[in-house]
């Protein structure tokens, strides 16, 4: 068997002038992305989610929400798509907002048609990047759920850095069993290594205990 074909990038064109939804519309599909057009930002919002690496090409000035009032919206939803800004007008301190808040790039119409392709790949390579990490995050996630109860008391307490027989001191266990819950973890959450599976817990948000590693 083959291996699976990545979904085609689709490409948001969030724009209330229908000559550049065109304009944009046949220069993205010419350079092999799928092209959706909304006229306003609830079109936009409102849409369904796409499984597909995907951005969002963001006019500034729009009726209703602004570009800016989008970008903010989409944070607050934790809709994570990279995002290109488009305007008629230059303008500095919108521009220092959006990037500061997250966008790709700021382009002023008519934007350079590869200025404009590049910014649109670094964001779609951008959301690729995200949804891998979502994946493997997902992955990690529920290789850590697979273990026991004490199997995650036992995992808190090694990536504090405690040895095998603090670990049974304090879980009141035999050195032994600590030993084998540590095989069995480290089995399980497919670590490689002490500070590989520091790192998976530090992935998960597993706090350590270090004050039980001082003692």
């Amino acid at each position: 068997m083959g291996q699976l074909r990545e979904p085609e990038a689709v490409i948001a064109i969030v724009d209330d002038d229908p000559s550049v939804q065109r304009g944009l519309q046949r220069l993205i599909r010419s350079a092999g992305w799928k092209a959706e057009t909304f006229a306003s930002a609830q079109e936009f919002l409102a849409r369904s989610r796409v499984e597909s690496p995907n951005c969002v090409l963001l006019d500034l000035q729009l009726p209703g929400l602004s570009g800016l009032d989008i970008q903010k919206r989409m944070a607050e939803v934790g809709l994570e798509i990279p995002i290109v800004f488009l305007t008629g007008h230059g303008n500095i301190p919108a521009s220092v907002q959006a990037m500061k808040a997250g966008a790709v790039q700021f382009l002023t119409k008519p934007a350079d048609e590869q200025e404009l392709l590049q910014a649109i790949e670094e964001a779609v390579e951008r959301d690729r990047r995200m949804r891998q990490q979502h994946v493997e995050l997902s992955q990690l996630r529920g290789r850590y759920e697979s273990l026991t109860p004490r199997e995650q008391e036992v995992m808190q307490q090694v990536i504090s850095g405690m040895l095998n027989k603090q670990i049974a001191a304090e879980l009141n266990i035999t050195e032994d069993t600590v030993k084998f819950h540590r095989g069995h973890i480290m089995r399980k959450m497919r670590a490689d290594s002490f500070a590989d599976l520091v790192r998976m817990a530090e992935n998960l948000g597993i706090p350590s205990d270090r004050r039980s590693a001082q003692t």
